[in-house]
């Protein structure tokens, strides 16, 4: 059992993760005196750990142990046969994963809106930690991501409230759970359901057991927003399902957007029929449109009206690397985002296509999560970018498939490199004023981003 007195020393590993940062920040602002290692201590979350004044190491090493911390919080990175591991098993140091110590430390008592789903989590928490800060609930909030409106990860907030991204990935070495088990939320978004962590779940299947788990510890009192109709999420909420149940979606659902403009920028929203407001804002694409109304339907469950809501979207300024304009350089935009499943890029495509009108829209992707390595989606990859204008995709080394494949079905549009060089020399050959360039990714994608901004300015 973790020590919930605040005067102590804990130790994270694989503390510059964004999720295991978030509890790093956490931890420190209740007092504690948090250290931590990683095998890449890098930026941003190294940025804001040593804002927050955590000592950061770089490696596994059992040396960063001594002297023994109260209580080690170990990340899912983190494996058997990791020096620091099997030294704090061998030590028999008190250990814990960062979802645990979560629960039992920073959600125990308080009102947890968990957002899940495959795609839309990050953006979808910062939305609803966004309106509930502009609600004057001044909520907690750990996520995935860095929303602009905050600049961190993670606060502890003045509230009872606290918004948190609900991941499905496992906890821990020691526990192979989903993350999101432990949270306990009494307000769920279930955002969609889709195959993805091909390294960790052998089917569709075993994803929503996982998501059968999450909605049994909804209280009955407790409140899941879902879109209608969608067979994945029906059929998990037919495993059996105890509490409220709310539909959202476009042209659907209790809670519905109408009048959507063609790139997502404006629409209505309505309630059971009636109008309730008219939403003008930064974010694009129907999928954001989705992830609005989920938000909106979170933050009502805790009292704040629909229309106030809607008011606060307007403010909104979006998440780092979601559709993030990087830079613009010679009248070329380059813009960063972390869409790495097939959906996610379609959709992303799609909003920045019909945001730009006539403009050539560049797609550059580096197909670098697991799964994606693995050729889970291959079949699914062409017509998620079919839309863009033109099409680089980047083949690592790592990957257990050629992406010629994708290339043979997208024609000449296409074009496969294997080095980020030869994909900035292209971009320079190639890109004009006007163009759009959207760089895709869940990685650093080696800096590509700088280094074609900077290419294109001295070209």
């Amino acid at each position: 059992m973790v020590d919930n007195s605040f005067n102590m020393h804990i130790h994270i590993l694989g503390i510059c993760g964004t999720f295991m940062g978030g509890v790093a920040l956490l931890a420190r602002s209740l007092g504690m005196t948090v250290s931590g290692s990683d095998a890449n201590v890098y930026p941003p979350m190294s940025d804001q750990l040593i804002a927050a004044g955590i000592e950061l190491q770089e490696g596994y090493l059992a040396e960063h142990l001594q002297p023994e911390p109260d209580l080690v919080v170990m990340g899912n990175a983190m494996s058997r046969g990791n020096p620091a591991v099997e030294y704090v098993l061998n030590k028999g140091l008190p250990y814990t994963s960062g979802p645990q110590w979560l629960a039992d430390v920073v959600l125990k008592d308080r009102w947890v809106l968990a957002v899940s789903g495959t795609h839309g989590k990050t953006t979808t928490s910062s939305l609803l930690a966004w309106i509930l800060q502009e609600a004057g609930m001044t909520p907690g909030f750990l996520i995935g991501g860095v929303p602009a409106n905050f600049g961190e990860t993670a606060r502890l907030g003045q509230t009872p409230f606290f918004v948190i991204e609900a991941d499905e990935y496992d906890t821990a070495f020691f526990d192979k759970r989903s993350k999101f088990v432990h949270y306990h939320p009494r307000t769920l978004v279930l955002n969609n359901l889709e195959f993805d962590h091909a390294d960790i779940f052998d089917d569709l299947a075993a994803i929503q057991k996982q998501f059968h788990h999450l909605i049994r510890t909804v209280p009955s009192e407790g409140l899941i927003i879902m879109p209608p109709d969608v067979p994945a999420v029906d059929d998990t909420i037919a495993m059996g399902c105890w509490s409220q149940q709310q539909a959202v979606g476009i042209g659907a659902g209790e809670l519905q957007a109408t009048a959507v403009s063609a790139d997502g920028s404006e629409f209505d929203v309505e309630y059971r029929g009636q109008h309730q407001a008219k939403v003008n804002w930064s974010m694009l694409g129907d999928h954001n449109v989705n992830n609005a109304l989920a938000a909106i339907a979170a933050a009502r469950h805790v009292g704040v009206t629909i229309p106030h809501a809607c008011e606060a979207l307007a403010t909104f300024k979006g998440i780092k690397r979601r559709m993030e304009l990087f830079g613009e350089v010679n009248g070329i935009r380059i813009y960063d985002d972390f869409a790495h499943h097939p959906t996610a890029v379609a959709t992303t495509i799609h909003g920045l296509k019909a945001n730009i009108g006539d403009r050539k829209l560049i797609a550059i992707l580096e197909p670098r999560s697991n799964t994606m390595r693995m050729g889970i989606h291959k079949d699914s990859l062409a017509d998620a970018l079919q839309v863009a204008d033109r099409v680089i995709l980047f083949e690592q080394a790592e990957m257990n498939w050629t992406l010629s494949s994708v290339q043979q079905q997208l024609g000449d549009k296409a074009t496969v490199k294997k080095e980020i060089d030869a994909i900035v020399g292209l971009m320079c050959d190639e890109a004009e004023p006007g163009d759009e360039i959207l760089i895709m990714s869940n990685g650093g994608f080696g800096g590509i981003h700088q280094r074609l901004l900077t290419a294109l300015a001295e070209r």
